[in-house]
């Protein structure tokens, strides 16, 4: 007898495996998709917050520019950096300083040219009658630490 003449039954597969539930694999990859999805989520939030805050102070420190007296101008200035460091650093790091200690933050924050450049002006200006002081190079100053403080970019 051939083996092709032997009296076989026809063959039978089994049922393709069901699609639903998944295997607990595809749970897990799952679980692991939405919780990526949810830090990146987070993150871009907090990114988008980040940028609107920096577009925000820095048109509030180009409207400064429109201010005639430059003493309030510079009150303003140093209201404004603070505001940006309550917001970006730690609250009891910030809150006290003033004077020396604030320029030395600021220096240490955002680079040189407060302690010894144009920003030292805002250590005692605030507190004089007149001042007078180079605006622009103290608002160029001023942008740079706020971007340096709330992120990079514009």
């Amino acid at each position: 007898m051939k083996p092709a003449e032997l009296p076989l039954a026809p063959v039978h597969l089994p049922p393709e495996p069901p699609w639903w539930p998944p295997a607990p694999g595809w749970w897990v990859l799952a679980a692991l998709l939405l919780l990526l999805l949810g830090v990146l989520l987070r993150w871009l939030l907090q990114a988008w917050r980040r940028r609107r805050l920096r577009r925000r102070v820095l048109a509030d420190l180009a409207a400064l520019a429109a201010e005639p007296d430059p003493v309030r101008r510079l009150i303003a200035l140093n209201v404004l950096l603070r505001r940006v460091a309550l917001a970006a650093h730690d609250r009891r790091e910030v809150a006290a300083l003033q004077g020396p200690a604030w320029l030395e933050f600021l220096e240490r924050t955002g680079g040189p040219g407060f302690r010894d450049g144009p920003g030292r002006v805002l250590a005692d200006g605030p507190y004089r009658v007149r001042v007078d002081y180079d605006w622009p190079a103290l608002e160029a100053l001023a942008r740079s630490w706020i971007r340096r403080n709330l992120g990079v970019g514009s």
